[in-house]
């Protein structure tokens, strides 16, 4: 009884938005009674629904995935490709041109790239200039799209093979056109982890170092987690804990700093063997994902006020339950989605408006359109 109560005190803290210390975390992360973690989810819910309401967003955007040749060999990547490999493949400017105006043709107000770390996309010898003309040929035929493009550990690659700042990156992507900066590539924010994970990817010091300069320069991010691999509930709270300290200082600041929080579990059937057996299982476990989703609702507070769950990863059914778990957020329609799917994702590469408002009306609770910012469309 006084372990209940206790809970149950803890979770009103947390409800009304009081920030919980990393142990507090943990111990919600730690709860297997299913009456507890109902308490979790209930209290998440509320959380929710007093930061940002009843009302679930969506965004209407397209996945550009440019080329799945990559330097990197990620434990939990399917999508990498040598160059030479039978389906390596990289998009010219004019593949990329005709895939935004499809999208554009379809009333998208987003555009999401990402890429492989191909090694031969250089512009005389150097990377920054193939990147800074990608984004302008975009712009220059798009102008109202907003272009939320290239990952902490693109910037990475690009600064490395240039031997410039992330500063001087960032800026050159921001005076192209680039608006806001995916959050990816963060996977968990914890070297132990990411040892085993992404040896070849950044360590946390430098995905947060780029990730607070995107913020100093005023470019939104996003945020992430992969989980549900080998780590711990400690290494999770750890995870957030990161977040949350970013996010603080960016609005100390006065930025904006982080848009959203997105869950992203582990998808091992089509993955490299060595991690998938470490795992031990091909597709997420949806209570777990479901009870981590409410309990970084109540760590990140107000910090974080938009939380999303992953339709690619989860369903759309799993993905419209996790908005009763203290998300307030569908995601958007992607369009074409080659990375998670080629891991063996069994949510599907596209969504439809009329699927995303479908499964918010499911619930009994409202819709609307939003941009990348957050800021509701009409």
């Amino acid at each position: 009884m006084a372990h209940s109560l206790t809970l149950s005190a803890l979770l009103d803290r947390a409800a009304s938005g009081r920030d919980l210390t990393s142990q507090e975390g943990e111990l919600l992360l730690k709860q297997s009674d299913p009456a507890a973690i109902q308490e979790i989810r209930q209290a998440a819910d509320e959380l929710r629904r007093s930061l940002v309401g009843e009302t679930v967003t969506y965004v209407v955007n397209r996945n550009i995935n440019f080329t799945n040749i990559c330097e990197q060999h990620c434990g939990f990547c399917a999508f990498r490709r040598d160059e030479g490999d039978r389906d390596a493949y990289w998009l010219s400017h004019q593949q990329i041109l005709e895939k935004a105006l499809d999208g554009a043709l379809q009333g998208i107000t987003e555009i999401c790239m990402q890429g492989g770390l191909h090694l031969g996309a250089k512009i005389g010898g150097r990377s920054l200039p193939y990147y800074v003309q990608l984004v302008e040929t975009l712009q220059d035929k798009f102008p109202k799209l907003h272009l939320h493009a290239f990952s902490p550990q693109e910037i990475q690659f690009i600064a490395r093979e240039d031997g410039l700042s992330y500063w001087e990156v960032i800026a050159a992507l921001k005076t192209a056109g680039v608006q806001s900066m995916p959050g990816t590539a963060a996977e968990v924010l914890n070297d132990e982890v990411r040892r085993v994970l992404c040896p070849e990817k950044i360590d946390t010091a430098t995905w947060l170092e780029i990730v607070e300069t995107a913020h100093r320069l005023g470019m939104p991010t996003t945020s992430t987690m992969l989980s549900g691999h080998i780590e711990t509930p400690e290494q999770q709270i750890e995870h957030l804990e990161h977040l949350r300290s970013l996010q603080q200082r960016a609005q100390e600041r006065g930025n904006t700093g982080i848009t959203e929080f997105i869950l992203l579990p582990y998808i091992g059937q089509d993955a490299p063997k060595p991690l998938r057996k470490k795992v031990g299982r091909d597709q997420p476990i949806l209570q777990d994902a479901l009870h981590l989703t409410a309990v970084a609702r109540l760590f990140l507070g107000r910090w974080i006020a938009n939380h999303q769950p992953s339709w690619v990863k989860l369903g759309l059914a799993g993905a419209t339950e996790a908005l009763q778990w203290g998300c307030n957020d569908l995601g958007g329609t992607l369009m074409e989605e080659h990375i998670t799917s080629m891991a063996g994702a069994q949510g599907g590469t596209c969504m439809t408006v009329a699927q995303l408002q479908g499964a918010i009306a499911s619930l009994e609770r409202p819709w609307q359109q939003r941009n990348t910012l957050y800021e509701r469309l009409p």
